[in-house]
């Protein structure tokens, strides 16, 4: 009798541990990911900006989410984003205003999980080639450091130079990237005007190298260069690729939703931990001071706010003559759809 309970029990633990394999089996089978091998493109890693992206890579979050991942980094956005439009990456991590802006060339692209809230780029002027800058006036004329032709950073400073009366053809902008190669140009006097990121910008600021008059870094600064709240990094991709991979763009959407999670609660030692060495660029209490900074800027959820979107538009006509903001949809410049249930999915 007891043989036969015994083996009784090992039956029915057996069946018990057959219908859990099937039911797991059935699981994967629903959300089977379209691709696993995913490429993103992102233009400045090292950057506040691309946070998310990193901690998403750094803490396993897309492992977690069946995907292989592999990152570019490239010197700005808008390269990051022309090797996506040449086959070369798979998914932009990015600013959201160029999904408005391609839609203007009849190329569709979609925002699918936001990573900031706030562009969190600064324009600063440098105190070593300008030392008696006393207005925008100043400007007209001059070099300006951007990561690259085209990228927010050059957008940005676009928007505040049209604010001042000055047209895009009255200074030369020039690419210098981000971290190390940016810092470089300022100090060596390269350019006069950086426009950037953190931790360059504070880390500038800190050693009295620029003179900050455009900033963007903070939701209030953000209100007065852009007349109101804008989203801002995200990961953007053809609109062909969401429909093709939508579970493969969900997996995605949960691991950036993951990290912002994680960034809600961690801690000056959890980020210096985290991130490669290279990113403090070889100041850790620096690095933390400009994470305070730009803290508030970090998406919560991965949601895109509609509003934001109409300011985005509103920004890029007001220095983009070719851009009709008539002729642009914006309800195709991002959906909510994969952030909404990755907030679900991780109550962030």
């Amino acid at each position: 009798m007891r043989q036969m309970s015994m083996s009784r029990r090992r039956f029915t633990s057996a069946l018990g541990l057959a219908a859990a394999c099937l039911a797991a089996q059935d699981l994967r089978a629903q959300t089977r990911l379209e691709k696993v091998k995913v490429s993103i493109s992102v233009g400045g890693k090292g950057a506040f900006y691309a946070l998310p992206l990193t901690i998403a890579e750094q803490l396993g979050f897309f492992r977690a989410e069946g995907l292989d991942v592999t990152i570019t980094d490239f010197p700005g956005g808008a390269q990051a984003l022309q090797s996506v439009l040449e086959g070369g990456g798979d998914v932009v991590s990015g600013a959201f205003e160029h999904t408005i802006a391609l839609q203007g060339r009849n190329q569709f692209f979609q925002a699918f999980v936001l990573q900031g809230r706030a562009p969190q780029i600064a324009l600063g002027v440098s105190r070593k080639t300008l030392p008696a800058y006393r207005g925008p006036a100043d400007l007209r004329g001059k070099k300006i450091g951007v990561s690259a032709p085209g990228s927010s950073t050059n957008m940005v400073a676009s928007l505040v130079l049209s604010r001042y009366g000055i047209k895009p053809g009255e200074v030369t902008f020039i690419g210098v990237g981000t971290g190390a190669s940016a810092l470089a140009a300022i100090r060596s006097g390269q350019i006069d005007v950086l426009s950037s990121s953190d931790p360059v910008m504070t880390m500038l600021e800190q050693k009295g190298e620029i003179r900050v008059i455009a900033d963007t870094r903070t939701l209030k600064g953000t209100v007065e260069v852009f007349g109101g709240a804008v989203p801002a990094g995200c990961l953007y991709a053809p609109l062909a690729f969401l429909e093709k991979n939508p579970n493969t763009a969900q997996a995605l959407a949960n691991a950036i939703v993951h990290s912002l999670k994680w960034l809600q609660t961690a801690g000056p030692s959890d980020l210096i931990k985290t991130v490669p060495e290279a990113y403090l660029l070889g100041d850790r209490g620096l690095y933390l001071a400009s994470f305070d900074k730009v803290r508030e800027a970090i998406a919560l959820d991965g949601l895109i706010p509609e509003d934001g979107a109409k300011v985005a538009l509103k920004a890029l006509t007001s220095f983009e003559p070719t851009l009709k903001a008539d002729k642009i949809d914006l309800a195709k410049t991002f959906t909510n759809e994969f952030a909404r249930k990755a907030k679900a999915k991780f109550k962030a």
